[in-house]
């Protein structure tokens, strides 16, 4: 995991590496790191880009697992 952090201006964005990883779906949801991914893309108004992005990783899934079943 990693912690998102926003430069006080805004021009840049940190990463930190987190060594803790979540065993269960709701431990993931509710750990720091992805409440502060949340919360980074509410207050910089990033939900459209968000979405787009998730949508692109599950499409991109969905067509590796098809390519996976052909073979």
């Amino acid at each position: 995991m990693a912690k998102v952090s926003l430069s006080g201006d805004g021009s840049s964005i940190k990463f930190s590496a987190s060594e803790q990883v979540p065993t269960s779906l709701r431990k993931f949801r509710q750990s720091q790191e992805i409440e502060g991914l949340y919360r980074f893309i509410f207050e910089n108004d990033l939900q459209r880009e968000a979405l787009e992005i998730v949508e692109s990783l599950i499409a991109r899934r969905k067509a590796e697992k098809v390519k996976e079943k052909k073979k």
